[in-house]
C-alpha cells in the first residue's frame, strides 16, 4: 500500500468516526433537551428543535440509520486497511482498534458532551437533521409502518402524566442546583400542593369565630366590631350552628347614622361549603359568588368554621399581615432545648421540628391542643405534665375548652444518652461543648 492510499484510508476512517460522534451526540442532545427550557428561549432555533421533537420517531430512525451506516462503513474500511498492513491477524486487529475508537470517540465522549449542554447542541444540529429527515423520508415511512405493527403486536403502556410528587422533586433539585432560591422554591411548592389541600386544613375553627345573634342592637354590634377588630362578623338565628348571614364593617358603618337599624337588610347571605372541598374549588366559588367568606359545615350541618379568600391566598403566598393583625408566634425559644408552643400549632409540623415520630393513631389529630388532651384524657389544668418520646411537656396556659400554650423540653434519645454516659468515663466535656450552638442539630432547632 503506497502512502497516498494509506492517507486516504486514514482520512476516510477519521471522517466516519467523526460522523459517528455527531450522530451519537445528536441522539443524546435531543433525548436530554428540556422542552420547557426550549419554549422559554423563544427563538427560531429552539422552535426548530421543538418541531423535530414532535416528530421524534422520524428523527430517531434518521439518527439510527445514519449512525449504523457510518459505523459499518468504518468497520469495513478499517478491516481493509489493517489487513493490507498486517496480512496475518489484520481482521482481529481491526476489530479491536475500531471497537475501542468507536467506543471512546464515537459514543462515550460525544454523549458526555451532549449531556452537559443538550439544548445548545440540539439547536446547532436541528437544520442538518431536518434536511436528513427529508432525504430519508421513504426510509422513515417504512420504519413508521414497522413501529405501528409492533404496537399492535406488543401494546405499549399509556403515557403517564407528571405527578405532583415528581414536580416537587424537580423543585428540590432546582434549589440544590441554585436555579431557584429558597423563597421561590417555597412558592413553587405551595402552588404545586395548592390543589391537594382541603378547606378543613385552613379554616378558622368555630371556637375562634366572632358571631352575633340576629336580635343584637346597633350598639352591641358596634362594640363587637371594635373589640374583635374583624372586618366581618357572622350573624346567627338561634345558635352559631344556624348562620343566616354575614355583616361587613363597611356596610355597618355606612348605615350607622340611619335611624332605622335593620341588621337583616345589612347582612349578606352566607355561602356554605363542606370541609372536604378543595381550596382551589372554594376560591373559584367565592370569586363566582363575589363573596370573601364561606361557612364550613360539618356532617351534621353544624358550623365547623369559616374560610376566607385571605386564608386561601395565604396558603399560596404565605402569611398576609395588615395593620390590625396581631402577630402570634406558634413557637418561642427559651433556650436551645426549651420551647413555648401554642395550642393552635400544627401537630405534624411541631413533631417534625422536634424530630419526634408521628404515630399512626395521631394522624387525625391536627393541633397541639388536641394532642395534649388526647394524651391526658381530659381538658388539662395549668401545671399538668407528661412525657412523650423525646419530649417533656408542661401545660402553661388553658381555658375552659382547650390548651392555650405548653412548654416543651426536648431531651436526647436514649441511645444518645447511653453513648454520652459511656464516653464520660474517658472524657468529660464541658457544658459549653454539650450545647455547641454550631452543631447541625442545634442550628436546625433555631
Amino acid at each position: 500500500m503506497d502512502i497516498q492510499q494509506l492517507v486516504t484510508y486514514i482520512v476516510a476512517m477519521v471522517i466516519m468516526l467523526g460522523l459517528s460522534a455527531v450522530f451519537s451526540m445528536t441522539e443524546t442532545a435531543f433525548n436530554a433537551a428540556s422542552k420547557s427550557r426550549l419554549k422559554a428561549m423563544e427563538n427560531p432555533k429552539a422552535d426548530k428543535v421543538l418541531e423535530l421533537l414532535d416528530r421524534y420517531d422520524d428523527l430517531l430512525s434518521t439518527i439510527l440509520v445514519g449512525n449504523n451506516v457510518v459505523n459499518i462503513a468504518l468497520a469495513s474500511v478499517g478491516t481493509v486497511f489493517f489487513v493490507s498492513l498486517v496480512s496475518s491477524g489484520g481482521a482481529t486487529l481491526s476489530t479491536v482498534v475500531i471497537t475501542i475508537a468507536v467506543l471512546i470517540f464515537g459514543e462515550l465522549t460525544p454523549k458526555s458532551i451532549a449531556k452537559d449542554m443538550p439544548e445548545k447542541i440540539a439547536m446547532a444540529m436541528a437544520p442538518i437533521f431536518s434536511f436528513l429527515m427529508t432525504v430519508l423520508t421513504p426510509v422513515n415511512f417504512l420504519f413508521r409502518q414497522w413501529n405501528k405493527l409492533m404496537d399492535r403486536i406488543i401494546p405499549g403502556e399509556e403515557e403517564i402524566k407528571t405527578t405532583s410528587e415528581e414536580l416537587l422533586v424537580l423543585v428540590e433539585e432546582a434549589e440544590q442546583e441554585g436555579s431557584v432560591d429558597k423563597e421561590e422554591g417555597e412558592l413553587l411548592r405551595s402552588a404545586i400542593e395548592f390543589s391537594d389541600r382541603e378547606v378543613q386544613d385552613i379554616l378558622t375553627h368555630r371556637v375562634d369565630l366572632e358571631a352575633v345573634p340576629a336580635t343584637c342592637t346597633k350598639e352591641e354590634l358596634s362594640d363587637r366590631f371594635i373589640e374583635s377588630r374583624y372586618s366581618r362578623i357572622l350573624v346567627y338565628k338561634d345558635s352559631i350552628d344556624d348562620i343566616i348571614g354575614v355583616v361587613h364593617l363597611k356596610d355597618f358603618y355606612g348605615d350607622y347614622d340611619k335611624k332605622n337599624f335593620n341588621l337583616k337588610k345589612m347582612m349578606t347571605p352566607p355561602i356554605f361549603v363542606p370541609p372536604t372541598m378543595k381550596i382551589d374549588d372554594c376560591l373559584h366559588l367565592l370569586q363566582q359568588e363575589q363573596s370573601s367568606v364561606a361557612v364550613v359545615t360539618d356532617e351534621f350541618g353544624g358550623t365547623q368554621g369559616i374560610v376566607t379568600v385571605e386564608d386561601v391566598v395565604e396558603e399560596l403566598v404565605g402569611e398576609i399581615w395588615d395593620e390590625h393583625d396581631e402577630v402570634e408566634e406558634d413557637y418561642i425559644s427559651l433556650d436551645d432545648n426549651t420551647w413555648l408552643v401554642s395550642g393552635k400549632a400544627d401537630l405534624e409540623k411541631t413533631f417534625d421540628m422536634f424530630d419526634t415520630p408521628l404515630e399512626e393513631e395521631l394522624e387525625d389529630t391536627q393541633t397541639v391542643s388536641g394532642w395534649v388532651m388526647e394524651e391526658l384524657g381530659h381538658i388539662p389544668e395549668k401545671g399538668e405534665t407528661f412525657e412523650y418520646e423525646n419530649l417533656c411537656v408542661e401545660v402553661t396556659d388553658t381555658d375552659s375548652r382547650r390548651v392555650v400554650e405548653i412548654k416543651v423540653v426536648v431531651t436526647a434519645p436514649d441511645s444518645e444518652t447511653e453513648n454520652s454516659s459511656s464516653q464520660s468515663t474517658s472524657a468529660q466535656p464541658s457544658d459549653e461543648s454539650n450545647q455547641d450552638p454550631s452543631s447541625p442539630h442545634q442550628q436546625e432547632r433555631r
